[in-house]
């Protein structure tokens, strides 16, 4: 690994060994007498006694930029400023003047040190130099457009007139007396205004009582909002989870805060809804809805209106079992429809039976006829059948 080995001059100890000290020979080819740079670079590495890995685990370079600095491929080298980057933390690595490699890297790889300059060109010059002149012309319209603006508004200004009335009567001047003034007996209050009765057509009461009750109990019914059991009707954004992932939806009517808070009090969903915006509640346990105000707000279970919000903070846990048990009596419900309209489907099938099993009976007894019943009987079973 290009480690000689030198042993003391001392005598040794009776008894004892003497150990070899390793002293790492000084590089053939210095920075200053390498024909190349890679020849530096490969110089140094094989004297420090480290291999490319260790030393780009080191400089965090790659050894495909290490192996081509000591190469001297320039084609495989990343551009300027990561090249010369590369090369300073290499020489780091290896003891070498980074400056003094960072300038033959220049020299040799033809890597001029010039700064960074503005992009010149035919369009660049062009609105440089004519954007002075804009500026100037759209100055000059902006005070012509204003001072056009401030003269009609002067003209348009009527200029002072002298008034109608070019004398002062002498009455009217201080210091004139008037003729002596006679006040008459007070008068009398006004009769207090009243609003008349209200006429009634006789009967009419009569024939519109039960109206006018129906309308008073309608009246006096909260409002719904709609019927109950109408289907959900989408007139917004639906925040919340997916559709089909729960059975519980809350629309606004109105604009208004909705706020979904878990047990420990963290918010899973704060918003205000504008009216037709929905919030599809989740299956997770332990949420609580909390709206500023209730009668804002239209329930919906599996996709069927159950009236409003009835109170400003609610358990979403109490809604989904309200969901899953309505789901569960809807289902035995129409379970049941089924059945019951499988037995009277039996059931008429049993009687075109019967019918036709008699007409036939009939026709065997009668076989002048049987050529006309039997076709008739046969109609009848398939009707009764479907």
């Amino acid at each position: 690994m290009g480690e000689d080995y030198k042993v003391t001059d001392q005598e040794p100890e009776p008894g004892a060994y003497q150990a070899a000290e390793p002293v790492r020979s000084a590089p053939s080819v210095t920075l200053e007498t390498a024909e190349t740079l890679g020849d530096a670079f490969k110089a140094a590495r094989r004297a420090s006694g480290r291999s490319l890995a260790e030393l780009s685990s080191t400089t965090k370079v790659p050894v495909r930029y290490l192996e081509a600095l000591e190469d001297g491929r320039r084609a495989d080298l990343p551009s300027r400023p990561f090249a010369l980057g590369h090369a300073r933390s290499y020489a780091q690595a290896l003891g070498l003047d980074e400056t003094a490699v960072a300038e033959r890297l220049r020299r040799e790889y033809d890597l001029p040190n010039q700064k960074l300059q503005a992009p010149v060109g035919l369009a660049f010059d062009d609105n440089r130099r004519k954007s002075p002149v804009w500026a100037v012309t759209g100055v000059v319209l902006v005070l012509a457009v204003v001072g056009w603006n401030v003269l009609q508004r002067v003209n348009l200004i009527d200029a002072a007139q002298s008034a109608d009335l070019s004398s002062i009567p002498e009455s009217w001047r201080v210091g004139s007396t008037f003729g002596e003034i006679e006040l008459e007996a007070p008068r009398p209050a006004p009769p207090d205004q009243t609003t008349p009765v209200l006429y009634v057509t006789p009967g009419l009461e009569e024939v519109l009582a039960p109206a006018l009750a129906g309308a008073q109990a309608a009246a006096a019914a909260p409002d719904m909002g709609g019927p109950v059991g109408a289907a959900f009707n989408p007139r917004g954004a639906v925040y919340g989870t997916a559709a089909g992932n729960s059975g519980v939806i809350l629309q606004a009517r109105r604009a208004s805060t909705i706020v979904v808070r878990a047990a420990d009090g963290v918010v899973h969903f704060a918003r205000q809804l504008a009216a037709g915006e929905a919030y599809r509640a989740p299956q997770t346990g332990g949420l609580v809805v909390d709206v500023s105000d209730p009668t804002a707000f239209d329930l919906f279970l599996n996709g069927e209106r159950a009236g409003r919000l009835e109170q400003p903070q609610t358990s979403l846990s109490q809604l989904n079992a309200r969901a899953e048990a309505l789901g569960r009596q809807a289902a035995a419900e129409a379970e049941a429809r089924n059945r019951e309209a499988q037995r009277a489907a039996e059931a008429r099938l049993r009687e075109a039976e019967a019918a036709a099993a008699a007409r036939v009976n009939q026709a065997q007894a009668t076989p002048d006829a049987s050529v006309e019943i039997a076709p008739t009987s046969t109609a009848a079973v398939e009707a009764a059948a479907q």
